[in-house]
Protein backbone atom coordinates (compact mmCIF):
# COMPACT_ATOMS: atom_id res chain seq x y z
CA UNK A 1 0.00 0.00 0.00
CA UNK A 2 1.44 3.43 -0.91
CA UNK A 3 2.76 5.34 2.08
CA UNK A 4 1.06 8.59 1.05
CA UNK A 5 -2.44 7.04 0.84
CA UNK A 6 -3.48 4.44 3.41
CA UNK A 7 -7.25 3.78 3.33
CA UNK A 8 -8.85 1.33 5.74
CA UNK A 9 -11.75 0.10 3.56
CA UNK A 10 -9.87 -0.15 0.27
CA UNK A 11 -6.66 -1.59 -1.10
CA UNK A 12 -4.68 0.41 -3.64
CA UNK A 13 -1.69 -0.68 -5.65
CA UNK A 14 0.31 0.50 -8.67
CA UNK A 15 2.25 -1.76 -11.01
CA UNK A 16 3.74 0.42 -13.72
CA UNK A 17 0.90 1.88 -15.79
CA UNK A 18 -1.70 -0.29 -14.06
CA UNK A 19 -3.44 0.70 -10.84
CA UNK A 20 -5.60 -1.55 -8.69
CA UNK A 21 -8.44 -0.37 -6.50
CA UNK A 22 -10.08 -3.07 -4.36
CA UNK A 23 -13.12 -2.78 -2.12
CA UNK A 24 -11.86 -4.53 1.01
CA UNK A 25 -14.67 -5.20 3.45
CA UNK A 26 -15.36 -8.83 2.50
CA UNK A 27 -16.98 -9.57 5.87
CA UNK A 28 -19.68 -7.03 4.89
CA UNK A 29 -19.74 -8.10 1.21
CA UNK A 30 -17.92 -4.82 0.51
CA UNK A 31 -20.95 -2.77 1.49
CA UNK A 32 -20.45 0.96 1.05
CA UNK A 33 -20.08 2.60 4.43
CA UNK A 34 -19.70 6.39 4.65
CA UNK A 35 -15.99 5.78 5.31
CA UNK A 36 -15.71 3.65 2.15
CA UNK A 37 -17.42 6.36 0.10
CA UNK A 38 -15.04 8.99 1.46
CA UNK A 39 -12.05 6.78 0.67
CA UNK A 40 -13.28 6.10 -2.87
CA UNK A 41 -13.36 9.83 -3.59
CA UNK A 42 -9.87 10.21 -2.14
CA UNK A 43 -8.63 7.20 -4.13
CA UNK A 44 -9.92 8.62 -7.41
CA UNK A 45 -8.08 11.88 -6.76
CA UNK A 46 -4.98 10.00 -5.62
CA UNK A 47 -4.81 7.95 -8.82
CA UNK A 48 -5.30 11.14 -10.85
CA UNK A 49 -2.14 12.48 -9.19
CA UNK A 50 -0.09 9.47 -10.38
CA UNK A 51 0.93 10.43 -13.94
CA UNK A 52 2.19 6.95 -14.84
CA UNK A 53 -1.18 5.26 -14.26
CA UNK A 54 -3.16 4.72 -17.46
CA UNK A 55 -5.68 2.12 -16.30
CA UNK A 56 -7.28 1.33 -12.93
CA UNK A 57 -8.79 -2.10 -12.25
CA UNK A 58 -11.66 -1.91 -9.75
CA UNK A 59 -12.57 -5.12 -7.90
CA UNK A 60 -14.32 -6.36 -4.80
CA UNK A 61 -12.53 -8.65 -2.37
CA UNK A 62 -14.19 -11.96 -1.54
CA UNK A 63 -17.39 -13.49 -2.88
CA UNK A 64 -19.21 -10.26 -3.81
CA UNK A 65 -18.32 -7.12 -5.68
CA UNK A 66 -20.48 -4.88 -3.53
CA UNK A 67 -23.72 -5.39 -1.58
CA UNK A 68 -24.70 -1.72 -1.89
CA UNK A 69 -24.91 0.86 0.86
CA UNK A 70 -24.13 -0.58 4.28
CA UNK A 71 -27.55 -1.16 5.88
CA UNK A 72 -25.99 -0.93 9.35
CA UNK A 73 -25.39 2.75 8.55
CA UNK A 74 -28.87 3.29 7.08
CA UNK A 75 -30.39 6.33 8.76
CA UNK A 76 -27.36 6.70 11.03
CA UNK A 77 -26.77 10.07 12.65
CA UNK A 78 -23.23 9.20 13.72
CA UNK A 79 -21.52 11.36 11.10
CA UNK A 80 -20.59 14.97 11.80
CA UNK A 81 -21.57 15.84 8.21
CA UNK A 82 -24.94 17.46 7.53
CA UNK A 83 -27.79 15.22 6.34
CA UNK A 84 -27.57 16.80 2.89
CA UNK A 85 -23.82 16.19 2.70
CA UNK A 86 -24.31 12.55 3.69
CA UNK A 87 -27.07 12.10 1.12
CA UNK A 88 -24.91 13.67 -1.58
CA UNK A 89 -21.76 11.63 -0.90
CA UNK A 90 -22.62 8.84 -3.34
CA UNK A 91 -23.06 11.28 -6.22
CA UNK A 92 -19.62 12.66 -5.50
CA UNK A 93 -18.18 9.14 -5.57
CA UNK A 94 -19.67 8.35 -8.98
CA UNK A 95 -18.50 11.65 -10.44
CA UNK A 96 -15.00 11.12 -9.03
CA UNK A 97 -14.73 7.59 -10.47
CA UNK A 98 -16.34 8.53 -13.77
CA UNK A 99 -14.11 11.57 -14.10
CA UNK A 100 -10.80 9.78 -13.45
CA UNK A 101 -8.09 10.40 -16.01
CA UNK A 102 -7.29 6.68 -16.18
CA UNK A 103 -9.52 4.21 -17.99
CA UNK A 104 -11.42 2.14 -15.41
CA UNK A 105 -12.02 -1.60 -15.78
CA UNK A 106 -14.45 -3.23 -13.35
CA UNK A 107 -14.66 -6.93 -12.40
CA UNK A 108 -18.04 -8.01 -11.01
CA UNK A 109 -18.78 -11.19 -9.07
CA UNK A 110 -21.50 -12.30 -6.68
CA UNK A 111 -23.79 -9.54 -5.44
CA UNK A 112 -23.77 -6.22 -7.33
CA UNK A 113 -26.42 -4.24 -5.49
CA UNK A 114 -27.75 -0.67 -5.44
CA UNK A 115 -24.87 1.73 -4.93
CA UNK A 116 -22.47 -1.05 -5.91
CA UNK A 117 -24.24 -1.37 -9.25
CA UNK A 118 -23.98 2.40 -9.74
CA UNK A 119 -20.28 2.25 -8.85
CA UNK A 120 -19.80 -0.32 -11.61
CA UNK A 121 -21.84 1.88 -13.93
CA UNK A 122 -19.36 4.72 -13.37
CA UNK A 123 -16.53 2.58 -14.79
CA UNK A 124 -15.55 2.53 -18.46
CA UNK A 125 -15.51 -1.25 -19.00
CA UNK A 126 -17.37 -3.93 -17.03
CA UNK A 127 -16.70 -7.67 -16.95
CA UNK A 128 -18.96 -10.02 -15.01
CA UNK A 129 -18.71 -13.55 -13.67
CA UNK A 130 -21.50 -15.96 -14.55
CA UNK A 131 -22.51 -15.96 -10.88
CA UNK A 132 -23.03 -12.19 -10.71
CA UNK A 133 -26.48 -11.11 -9.53
CA UNK A 134 -27.52 -7.49 -9.98
CA UNK A 135 -30.30 -5.63 -8.18
CA UNK A 136 -31.53 -2.13 -7.41
CA UNK A 137 -33.51 -2.43 -4.14
CA UNK A 138 -33.86 1.26 -3.30
CA UNK A 139 -37.63 1.49 -3.79
CA UNK A 140 -38.08 -1.52 -1.50
CA UNK A 141 -35.91 0.40 0.98
CA UNK A 142 -38.31 3.36 0.81
CA UNK A 143 -35.87 5.68 -0.95
CA UNK A 144 -35.43 6.92 -4.52
CA UNK A 145 -32.50 5.76 -6.61
CA UNK A 146 -30.21 8.73 -6.07
CA UNK A 147 -26.55 9.52 -6.82
CA UNK A 148 -27.38 10.39 -10.44
CA UNK A 149 -28.27 6.75 -11.01
CA UNK A 150 -31.39 7.31 -13.13
CA UNK A 151 -29.76 9.23 -15.99
CA UNK A 152 -26.81 6.83 -16.01
CA UNK A 153 -29.13 3.84 -16.27
CA UNK A 154 -31.21 5.50 -18.97
CA UNK A 155 -28.01 6.13 -20.90
CA UNK A 156 -26.95 2.49 -20.69
CA UNK A 157 -30.27 0.62 -20.75
CA UNK A 158 -32.95 3.02 -22.02
CA UNK A 159 -36.03 4.39 -20.24
CA UNK A 160 -38.21 1.25 -20.29
CA UNK A 161 -35.68 -1.07 -18.64
CA UNK A 162 -34.67 1.63 -16.18
CA UNK A 163 -38.29 2.04 -15.07
CA UNK A 164 -38.76 -1.73 -14.72
CA UNK A 165 -35.60 -2.43 -12.77
CA UNK A 166 -35.88 0.56 -10.45
CA UNK A 167 -39.62 0.27 -9.77
CA UNK A 168 -39.87 -3.52 -9.42
CA UNK A 169 -36.47 -4.01 -7.73
CA UNK A 170 -36.24 -7.40 -9.44
CA UNK A 171 -32.77 -8.94 -9.56
CA UNK A 172 -31.20 -9.93 -12.86
CA UNK A 173 -28.30 -12.17 -13.77
CA UNK A 174 -25.19 -11.88 -15.86
CA UNK A 175 -26.87 -13.21 -19.01
CA UNK A 176 -29.49 -10.44 -18.98
CA UNK A 177 -26.83 -7.85 -18.11
CA UNK A 178 -24.85 -8.94 -21.18
CA UNK A 179 -27.90 -8.98 -23.45
CA UNK A 180 -28.66 -5.41 -22.38
CA UNK A 181 -25.00 -4.41 -22.88
CA UNK A 182 -24.75 -3.39 -19.24
CA UNK A 183 -21.56 -5.46 -19.14
CA UNK A 184 -19.00 -5.95 -21.89
CA UNK A 185 -18.42 -9.65 -21.34
CA UNK A 186 -19.42 -12.57 -19.10
CA UNK A 187 -16.87 -15.20 -18.11
CA UNK A 188 -16.66 -18.19 -15.80
CA UNK A 189 -16.34 -17.18 -12.15
CA UNK A 190 -12.85 -18.66 -11.85
CA UNK A 191 -11.72 -16.77 -14.95
CA UNK A 192 -13.01 -13.31 -14.05
CA UNK A 193 -9.90 -11.97 -12.34
CA UNK A 194 -7.65 -13.13 -15.16
CA UNK A 195 -9.94 -11.74 -17.88
CA UNK A 196 -10.28 -8.32 -16.28
CA UNK A 197 -6.55 -8.14 -15.60
CA UNK A 198 -5.70 -9.13 -19.19
CA UNK A 199 -7.91 -6.37 -20.57
CA UNK A 200 -6.46 -3.83 -18.13
CA UNK A 201 -2.91 -4.81 -19.07
CA UNK A 202 -3.73 -4.61 -22.77
CA UNK A 203 -5.08 -1.10 -22.33
CA UNK A 204 -2.13 -0.08 -20.16
CA UNK A 205 0.14 -0.83 -23.12
CA UNK A 206 -1.71 1.70 -25.32
CA UNK A 207 -0.65 5.36 -25.68
CA UNK A 208 -1.99 7.36 -22.75
CA UNK A 209 -3.06 10.26 -24.97
CA UNK A 210 -5.29 8.06 -27.11
CA UNK A 211 -6.86 6.41 -24.07
CA UNK A 212 -7.67 9.79 -22.56
CA UNK A 213 -8.96 11.25 -25.85
CA UNK A 214 -11.29 8.30 -26.40
CA UNK A 215 -12.55 8.28 -22.81
CA UNK A 216 -13.24 12.02 -22.90
CA UNK A 217 -15.00 11.89 -26.25
CA UNK A 218 -17.27 9.02 -25.21
CA UNK A 219 -18.05 10.76 -21.91
CA UNK A 220 -19.07 13.94 -23.71
CA UNK A 221 -21.23 12.02 -26.15
CA UNK A 222 -22.91 10.14 -23.29
CA UNK A 223 -23.56 13.34 -21.39
CA UNK A 224 -25.20 14.85 -24.47
CA UNK A 225 -27.59 11.88 -24.62
CA UNK A 226 -28.72 12.11 -20.98
CA UNK A 227 -27.14 14.69 -18.72
CA UNK A 228 -26.27 14.10 -15.07
CA UNK A 229 -25.89 17.81 -14.33
CA UNK A 230 -29.04 17.88 -12.16
CA UNK A 231 -27.90 14.94 -10.00
CA UNK A 232 -27.20 17.25 -7.06
CA UNK A 233 -30.97 17.41 -6.61
CA UNK A 234 -31.05 13.70 -5.82
CA UNK A 235 -29.88 14.38 -2.27
CA UNK A 236 -32.95 16.52 -1.60
CA UNK A 237 -35.23 13.76 -2.96
CA UNK A 238 -33.50 11.22 -0.73
CA UNK A 239 -33.98 13.37 2.37
CA UNK A 240 -37.62 13.96 1.46
CA UNK A 241 -38.23 10.21 1.23
CA UNK A 242 -36.62 9.67 4.63
CA UNK A 243 -39.30 11.89 6.20
CA UNK A 244 -42.25 10.25 4.41
CA UNK A 245 -44.24 7.87 6.64
CA UNK A 246 -45.07 5.37 3.87
CA UNK A 247 -41.45 5.31 2.72
CA UNK A 248 -40.26 4.74 6.29
CA UNK A 249 -42.71 1.83 6.67
CA UNK A 250 -41.40 0.31 3.45
CA UNK A 251 -37.82 0.61 4.67
CA UNK A 252 -38.69 -0.97 8.01
CA UNK A 253 -40.44 -3.90 6.32
CA UNK A 254 -37.48 -4.46 4.02
CA UNK A 255 -34.93 -4.32 6.82
CA UNK A 256 -36.97 -6.70 8.98
CA UNK A 257 -37.23 -9.16 6.09
CA UNK A 258 -33.46 -9.09 5.71
CA UNK A 259 -33.01 -9.94 9.41
CA UNK A 260 -35.26 -13.02 9.34
CA UNK A 261 -33.33 -16.29 9.65
CA UNK A 262 -33.10 -18.44 6.54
Amino acid sequence: MPADFAPSCLKVQIQGALGRLTLSRPQRLNALSPQTLSELIAAAHWFDAQPEVKVVLLQGEGRAFCAGFDLTAFGSAASDASPHAQADQGRQVLEAIEGMRAVTVCALQGHVVGGGLLLALACDLRYAAMDAVFSIPEVDLGIPLAWGGIPRLVRELGPALTRELVLTCRPFGAAEALAWRFVNRVVAADGLAGEALAVAQQLAARPALLLQMTKTRVARASESLTSTTDAEGDAAMLLQALTDAECRDSAQSYLQSRRKPG
